[in-house]
């Protein structure tokens, strides 16, 4: 009778105790949905049809800040509902296929038919967005050890290859893209525009897959340290 009393105290005890941490999963769930809103209904998306660097804002924004916040809070408010997306293999794949998506929409002639053609923007987006809730789902849904630790790999390799695109873009000596979708924003114009876009991808846009690889990195670390201890 008092096991039985005990064990339902405990799982009392760790239904409240998960109650906050759901609460701050959905928060940040519609958080990111409310982003997404802002976004695509904000003065950004007229703007990227014409400026690079726009369009660049837009693209990150999407993959690096709206796509992270829906998949923490999907990870947080619902731990059991989402199956891990885990091992090398899907690290890999993940990584692939945003590789993909990017790339292949920075491809000149899918970049421009995008910023001038709204089925094919829509596609885009949604492109983008798909792509980056593949990589930030398979990373952030991990709770052991090697889950957390491949998750950590998902992570650098999207960082490696956004940077390796930012890196080509911002260097590039010559306009790759029709002048009609570079005529500029903010104070640029042009080439300048165009490597103002690289820029903020090979930077800003592939800070938070860094700084969350780390600290996926370092919870795996401590958790080994840890057992080891044990």
């Amino acid at each position: 009778m008092g096991s039985a009393r005990r064990q339902k105290g405990g799982r009392s005890t760790a239904r409240r105790s998960a109650a906050p941490i759901r609460g701050t999963g959905i928060t940040l769930l519609l958080l990111g949905f409310a982003l997404l809103l802002a976004l695509w209904l904000g003065p950004l998306v007229p703007l990227s049809a014409v400026s690079f660097s726009a369009h660049m804002i837009l693209h990150l924004s999407i993959v690096s800040l709206a796509a992270p916040l829906i998949a923490l809070g999907i990870a947080l408010a619902w731990p059991n509902r989402l199956p891990p997306l885990f091992g090398l293999g899907a690290a890999i794949g993940a990584s692939l296929f945003d590789m993909f998506v990017v790339w292949i929409w920075h491809a000149p002639v899918l970049h421009e038919s995008a910023a001038t053609t709204r089925a094919i923007f829509v596609l885009q987006q949604l492109s983008f967005l798909a792509a980056g809730l593949f990589v930030w789902t398979s990373a952030l849904s991990g709770v052991t050890r090697r889950e957390r630790a491949i998750g950590s790999l998902t992570l650098i390799g999207t960082f490696l290859h956004m940077t390796m695109l930012g890196v080509l873009l911002g260097v590039t000596p010559r306009l790759l893209y029709s002048p009609s979708v570079c005529i500029g924003a903010f104070g640029v114009s042009g080439l300048e525009d165009q490597w103002l876009g690289g820029v903020l991808m090979a930077t800003v846009g592939g800070l938070p897959y860094l700084v969350a690889a780390l600290v996926l990195a370092g919870l795996a670390l401590s958790e080994n340290a840890a057992s080891e201890r044990a």
